[in-house]
């Protein structure tokens, strides 16, 4: 299968398909490391990256505010893409959850 190929049949997937495949992906990339964490007593239970103390939502947040994949991994070296690719699947599989957290930062 060509690249052009499989890019036609993920353009096709449904949105719960794509996500599913996007978590796929993300333990391949990231070689089954646990991606994203909830600890109690590390940042409100809010969830991060794991093994840092990062809320998905700050990602969220720079994204939103124009900052690139790249930018991202030039200011915080010691993340992966898989990390981010971790973020922005956990971003889009719990988008209230997100949301709330960015607007309790908003609020605060």
């Amino acid at each position: 299968m060509t690249l052009e190929e499989l890019k036609t049949q993920l353009l096709a997937l449904t949105p719960p398909e794509k996500v599913e495949t996007m978590q796929i992906l993300t333990h391949t990339l990231s070689n089954g490391s646990l991606g994203i964490t909830k600890t109690p007593g590390v940042m409100g239970g809010e969830a991060c990256i794991a093994n840092t103390r990062l809320p998905v939502w700050l990602f969220v947040s720079l994204r939103r505010q124009g900052a690139a994949d790249a930018e991202l991994l030039e200011a915080y070296p010691h993340l992966s893409a898989a990390d981010l690719v971790n973020v922005w699947t956990y971003a889009d599989a719990h988008s209230a959850e997100i949301d709330r957290a960015l607007q309790e930062q908003e609020d605060a």
